[in-house]
């Protein structure tokens, strides 16, 4: 009921969007991977009751309410003479502004793009573990061998480059998309395109779709590589069907996902991947100035033993040059090396090159952004506005349901990114189309991603990526995730009921929704005396059982587990000095502010009021 308030808007503007795709094209029709009986009636312009016949006659039973998968509403589509294809989740917009980004880091002045150059892509590979990453990018080192030198590079970095045709093309070496988003998390967008890995003898599991999500979150390409298709069990067709039910239409079935086929073990179309990943990088345009200074971000850093800190940078923009003295993260250096991916040192890098450098002062980390400064005054100013802006964006709220609407105002955020977990897959789907369908033209209410279990830190990194927040549904967070949710102020808010769910949502994207109270007990004292503080006043004598007491602090006195006053601690003293707070285990004197009629036995509960965002 709550939910039914916000749809009659959104469903209209779903089908209107779907309707103008229809129109343009006659015999194909366009539909979200989740439609409820009634849009998908109103998109073929055919009753409802007519729609449902089409369903149970595919043995799926739904009312005018209920959602479809895309699946289900596809086979009423071609009943009626159409072709169905699925809308994609990530559309051109997100492309579009990372690209926008891009291109901004590019001019420090309007129109400046004389210089501007096409560069190699950056490319990360991400997919389920055990599925043929590793494998992948080895048969990838060894096909294509920079120079024509035989036997294959040696890969002394986390980052290397391999030539197609005349042009290069630059890999990530992560562990996968946890890397790719906690680099992301610290505002370093560093990939251009998404490999995804998928077995064909396996299929796409739970991680292949955290991937997917985590990439489509970061507005980037994906292409996908459908491994280990020379093993007897293979299945790429029903690959393709999991992928496409996952939002990813290959390019076959009528979608824009490009797929291929490989097999490392049998060095099958590699060649063919690393043409495709060239055609995705011309389309997307990426350009860079190599006449600039130089700027870019850290792959990763560590301290040798011999050489001092040691960090694996790619070049943005600009040519990095040994000599140059950049400034990274909240420190400086002059660089004395660089090596390539080979181990051979060299004397420039050039946009989309990665390169291990020798001569800073500290260890840097992963993700930090660098810059070419022209001397040492330069880069101490750089370095003190980076600190700067580093503690402002520390004190910046985190996006929370309570202050949505205040960061849309002040043209923060555009967008309410959501983390969904919950108990069972039953639950998703309507919970992920009832928020979806309470966006705005002001705020679009977008689900990152969804899975089922208990809530993790790869949730929680990439709440923190896309600054959005995380909803549980029956799902708590684990220890970690906890911990760093509290870290890095991501909010976490945890439901029973899915109307609550949509009814809190809906509040908070028009601004409605209050901060929910919460009280924390932090102490636990027990009275074995009572005796006199002054000429009229009595302190309880009491010794700490559980947590710790604070002066100062908001407590209630128990008797018989009855409330007999709240109040607050004016003082705590032990053997005749003043404190600010006694621990479990330990005894002390309480004066309570108007009240002395202690009994031995009575219990003090210290207690603090938390807002819970």
């Amino acid at each position: 009921m709550v939910a039914d308030r916000p749809e009659n808007t959104a469903n209209n503007q779903v089908v209107s969007n779907v309707a103008a795709t229809a129109t343009a094209s006659a015999r194909t029709i366009e539909i979200p991977s989740s439609i409820t009986v009634k849009q998908l009636s109103e998109l073929l312009q055919v009753s409802s009751i007519d729609v449902i016949k089409r369903l149970m006659k595919s043995g799926i039973m739904a009312n005018i309410n209920q959602s479809v998968d895309f699946e289900a509403a596809s086979s009423v589509v071609t009943s009626l003479g159409f072709q169905a294809k699925l809308k994609a989740v990530v559309g051109a917009k997100s492309v579009s502004l990372i690209r926008e980004i891009k291109n901004q880091q590019l001019h420090e002045v309007k129109g400046e793009n004389i210089g501007l150059k096409s560069r190699p892509p950056v490319v990360t590979v991400m997919g389920h573990v055990d599925h043929g990453k590793t494998r992948l990018l080895d048969a990838i080192r060894h096909t294509n061998v920079m120079g024509g030198e035989a036997g294959g590079i040696t890969q002394h970095i986390g980052a290397y480059q391999v030539e197609v045709n005349g042009q290069k093309i630059t890999f990530l070496d992560t562990p996968g998309h946890e890397a790719f988003t906690a680099m992301r998390a610290r505002g370093a967008q560093v990939t251009d395109i998404a490999v995804l890995v998928v077995a064909a003898d396996d299929g796409v599991m739970p991680q292949t779709l955290e991937a997917i999500n985590h990439a489509k979150a970061a507005g980037v390409p994906i292409v996908v590589a459908i491994t280990k298709v020379d093993k007897p069990e293979a299945n790429p067709d029903r690959i393709k069907q999991q992928l496409a039910e996952a939002g990813l239409v290959v390019e076959e079935w009528g979608g824009e996902t490009i797929a291929v086929e490989v097999s490392a073990r049998e060095n099958k179309n590699i060649d063919k991947l690393l043409e495709n990943l060239l055609i995705v990088a011309e389309m997307e345009e990426l350009k860079a100035d190599p006449h600039k200074s130089a700027e870019g971000v850290v792959i990763e850093a560590n301290m040798d033993k011999s050489k001092g800190a040691l960090a694996t940078v790619l070049v943005h923009n600009g040519t990095l040059r040994v000599g140059d003295i950049i400034v990274v993260g909240d420190s400086f250096g002059k660089i004395k090396a660089m090596f390539n991916s080979d181990g051979k040192q060299v004397r420039k890098a050039e946009p989309a090159t990665p390169v291990e450098i020798l001569g800073l002062s500290v260890v840097p980390s992963a993700g930090d952004n660098f810059s070419v400064a022209t001397g040492e005054a330069q880069a101490r100013t750089l370095v003190e506005k980076r600190k700067s802006e580093a503690g402002q964006k520390q004190n910046a709220p985190a996006v929370t349901l309570t202050n949505i609407k205040e960061q849309v105002s002040q043209g923060h955020v555009q967008e309410l990114n959501v983390i969904l977990k919950a108990d069972v897959q039953g639950s998703i789907e309507p919970i992920r189309t009832s928020l979806e369908q309470l966006s705005t033209e002001d705020l679009k209410v977008r689900v990152l991603h969804s899975g089922t279990g208990i809530i993790t830190e790869n949730d929680v990194m990439l709440a923190l990526a896309s600054k959005g927040i995380i909803i549980g549904f029956n799902a708590v967070p684990d220890a970690g995730a906890k911990r760093l949710a509290e870290r890095e102020g991501i909010s976490i808010r945890n439901y029973s009921v899915i109307y609550q769910i949509i009814d809190d949502v809906n509040k908070a994207l028009k601004g409605l929704l209050t901060p929910s109270k919460t009280e924390v007990i932090t102490g636990r004292a027990e009275v074995r005396q009572v005796f006199p503080a002054s000429k009229k006043l009595k302190a309880a004598g009491v010794y700490v059982v559980e947590g710790k007491l604070n002066r100062g602090s908001s407590l209630r006195v128990k008797r018989k587990n009855k409330v007999v006053i709240e109040s607050v601690a004016e003082s705590l003293r032990r053997f005749k000095e003043d404190v600010t707070e006694v621990a479990t285990g330990y005894e002390c004197g309480v004066v309570v502010k108007d009240f002395d009629d202690f009994q031995v036995g009575d219990i003090l509960e210290f207690y603090k009021t938390e807002e819970v965002s």
